[in-house]
């Protein structure tokens, strides 16, 4: 099977295995013809998997490899990209991205995980394959306060399995600086849309997903744990974590009806990585609308809002006696 696939999508390998063979041969208008239908036959299962993923399945397309990453949609959706880096106490996180940019000529602020994209092994290391420090969460408020101070709205996106859990991590103060953030994120005076386009893990993913709009891309996942850590801790046994991925209800549709999330953003069939330019697309309308939206309500308002949206979060009301 291609590398590329997944392992539900084995039907797909068998027809591109024959698709290469044909291509091997001398052309003829025959063969090209047969070419062209397996590649429709292609995109019709394609299409019928996709129509009806279960949550593991939705896991696997978070974490594939060729996801498009938040420098991916940056270069595509945005003018003037300026990187800023550090967090002015310890060093740079290269799990972290921020900077300036302009969004439709408008000035913002853009942050964001990054794992390292294009199943670049080099590149992922050094993107600690997303897991975020102690001063990448301190660099991302420190653009925050930027983009406050000059009056920008942030934009986040949401791609990590967690924050790093190493000794390092601890001994620099993982939690504080993860709880800070989510404090003052809460009253800070910008509007800020969030976009979870990958894997939304645990407190990794939160401390930079407070925010006054929630965007989750279709087959994306957000969830207080992953699967295997789940399963490990109910059941001992972290191969289980197929039925942990049903229980924590870590899919778009399950967090869009809790109202964790405010707009489930569509996605190429196939997912993002078969198409990063139709998905930057796909995401700029809902993505436009939401920063409108929330740009033109008074900073009082918008600060009282994205309070209660998330005192309201995991009230799930209680029967009268």
């Amino acid at each position: 099977m291609p590398p590329d696939l997944l392992e539900f999508e084995e039907p797909i390998g068998v027809l591109l295995k024959e698709i290469e063979a044909l291509s091997m041969l001398p052309q003829t208008p025959e063969r090209q013809r047969s070419i062209e239908r397996l590649q429709a036959e292609i995109e019709s299962i394609r299409a019928d998997l996709y129509s009806r993923l279960t949550p593991w399945q939705r896991v696997l397309v978070a974490r594939h490899p060729s996801r498009p990453t938040v420098l991916d949609y940056v270069e595509r959706l945005f003018t003037e990209f300026i990187e800023i880096g550090g967090d002015r106490r310890f060093a740079d996180d290269h799990a972290v991205v921020a900077g300036f940019a302009r969004y439709k000529g408008e000035p913002v602020m853009v942050i964001g995980h990054h794992k390292g994209g294009g199943g670049d092994t080099k590149q992922k290391v050094y993107r600690n394959f997303g897991y975020a420090k102690p001063e990448g969460y301190r660099k991302a408020l420190r653009a925050m306060k930027l983009a406050e101070k000059f009056g920008r709205a942030v934009i986040a996106f949401i791609d990590t399995p967690a924050a790093y859990p190493g000794v390092e991590s601890e001994e620099r103060g993982i939690a504080e600086a993860i709880a800070y953030n989510l404090r003052e994120m809460a009253a800070l005076d910008a509007p800020i849309v969030v976009a979870v386009h990958g894997e939304g893990g645990s407190g990794g993913a939160l401390g930079i997903a407070i925010g006054d709009r929630i965007l989750m891309h279709e087959f994306a996942i957000y969830s207080v744990i992953p699967p295997e850590g789940c399963a490990a801790i109910l059941w001992r046994d972290s191969g289980r974590k197929i039925e942990a991925a049903e229980a924590l209800k870590l899919t778009a549709p399950d967090l869009l009806a809790f109202g964790v999330i405010d707009e489930i953003v569509p996605e190429p069939t196939g997912g993002a990585h078969t198409n990063p330019d139709l998905a930057a697309s796909l995401l700029d309308g809902p993505l436009a609308r939401a920063l409108a939206d929330v740009s033109t309500r008074e900073p009082a308002a918008r600060l009282e809002a994205r309070y209660r949206k998330f005192r309201a979060m995991g009230n799930v009301g209680i029967a009268e006696p």
